[in-house]
Parts: C-alpha cells; sequence; structure tokens
C-alpha cells in the first residue's frame, strides 16, 4: 500500500533499535518521510537506519534515553541540526516486566513509569513546539502514542505495566482537548500479542512461558502489521483524526 500523504513528513521515532519502532521507521521512510530513530543502542540503531538508506530513504540515528533529560535533550538538539522541525512523534519506547505485586518490584515498577510515562512526556515536551508550529503553518501534525490491550484488559501479575499504559491511553485523550484545537492530530494506538522484544524482559520463566503458549495457540501480530497502522492513520487527510484503535490478531479475545 502507498501513503502518499507521508512524503515530505519529518518523524522521530522512539524505540526504534527493535520491534514496532523499528517497523514503524523503516515504512514511514519507505514512505518518503526523513525518520529520526531514537533508542540507547547505538549499533542496533545505526544498523536500521542504514537498512534504511540502502533502500533509499532518510535515516538518523540518535542514541538517547527517554528516562534521562540530559539524553533527550541532547537527542532533540541533534534531530533539530539534521532535519529542523518536526511533524510527526511517534512515541514507542516502553518496557513491560511483570510480576506478582507481592514481589514489591519497586525497582522495576519505577524504571516501568519512567519510561513508558515520563518518557512519553519528555518527548512529548521536547517536540510540541514542532508539532504546534507545523500545524499553524497549515501542514500535518502528528502525536502518535503506543500504548496497549493492556490499558484495559487485565492480566494477572501485569499490574504496574498495565496501570502505566491505562495513564498513557487516557493521556493521549486528554492531550487530544489541547492538540485537537490547534490543529495537531493525537493517535493512540493499543496493540494485543505482538512479536516484539517486550517479551524478552520478562525475567520469570513460569511468565515467558505463558508468553510462548499464547502465541502459540493464538499467533502475534508482526510489529509490521502494527508500522501499517501508524502509518495509515498519519497518512489521513490533516482534517481526519483516528484518535484510537486498538489492534489485535484475529483470535486474540
Amino acid at each position: 500500500m502507498s501513503y502518499e500523504n507521508l512524503t515530505g513528513r519529518t518523524a522521530v521515532v522512539t524505540g526504534a533499535a527493535s520491534g514496532i519502532g523499528e517497523a514503524v521507521a523503516v515504512l514511514l521512510a519507505a514512505q518518503g518521510a526523513r525518520v529520526a530513530l531514537l533508542a540507547r543502542r547505538g549499533e542496533r540503531l545505526e544498523a536500521v537506519a542504514g537498512k534504511i538508506r540502502a533502500d533509499g530513504g532518510e535515516a538518523l540515528a540518535v542514541v538517547a534515553d527517554v528516562t534521562d533529560d540530559a539524553s533527550v535533550e541532547a537527542a532533540v538538539a541533534a534531530v533539530h541540526e539534521a532535519y529542523g522541525a518536526v511533524d510527526l512523534v511517534v512515541n514507542n519506547a516502553g518496557v513491560m516486566l511483570p510480576h506478582p505485586m507481592t514481589d514489591g518490584r519497586l525497582d522495576e515498577w519505577q524504571r516501568m513509569i519512567d519510561t513508558n510515562v515520563t518518557g512519553v512526556l519528555r518527548i512529548i515536551r521536547a517536540f510540541t513546539g514542532d508539532l504546534v508550529d507545523a500545524a499553524a503553518q497549515g501542514r500535518t501534525a502528528d502525536l502518535v502514542n503506543i500504548s496497549s490491550v493492556g490499558a484495559h484488559i487485565t492480566f494477572p501479575d501485569y499490574a504496574v505495566y498495565g496501570a502505566t499504559k491505562a495513564a498513557l491511553t487516557h493521556l493521549s485523550q486528554c492531550l487530544r482537548t489541547e492538540f485537537g484545537p490547534r490543529d495537531v492530530r493525537v493517535t493512540n494506538i493499543e496493540p494485543g500479542l505482538t512479536e516484539s522484544e517486550l517479551t524478552s524482559h520478562i525475567g520469570s520463566a513460569e511468565l515467558r512461558g505463558q508468553v510462548d503458549g499464547m502465541f502459540e495457540e493464538i499467533g502475534g501480530l508482526a510489529s509490521e502489521e502494527v508500522a501499517d497502522v501508524v502509518a495509515y492513520v498519519t497518512s489521513r487527510p490533516r482534517r481526519v483524526n483516528l484518535r484510537q484503535i486498538m489492534v489485535l490478531p484475529t483470535r486474540q479475545a
């Protein structure tokens, strides 16, 4: 499928070293957007950016940690120096660290909050000016937040992860009241079971086994299929905002 309205856009994608973020960056670039890839793993980022360039796209690899203020500020400066202002931001960076609440893993709770919520807020703060200015100039401006079906559906041992994603979903809804009147679109995308590195974060062999069993029974989405949703919503006419999309494997209830 061709998404002509993405040609000439300037995008930032966080968590772009693998999974959904990588797939989004590759697809946006293939459709003519200049893409800044943000993530912590520099070598992996360069590999993805190199793949995009080899296919004729424009990509900038920027090592950044969304949990660190100085790192985000340096990343913004690098993006602006290379590409100028951006008009499309995809908040994809996230971690999933399930454990029973009785384990009391404050360290992991804090890491999920810092990445999945505060990290998103850092990126939004960094690029709000760009998005608002782009819209004021009559151009399309998009903020896309990658949440999760876990924002609505409860799973044992995923309480804190689900809470961070519920916060992101609600944040997206609230931001539309501020950004919508300024012609900046906000889209919240909630994938279900998806092939990505999130499952590699799971420390418990038992919980990893449960997820593996779900993939065997249900079958997960490919990251490219979620990326296709991102490309679709951001390529609509600028007056059209698909505000929330839950995308699931057909067999997932």
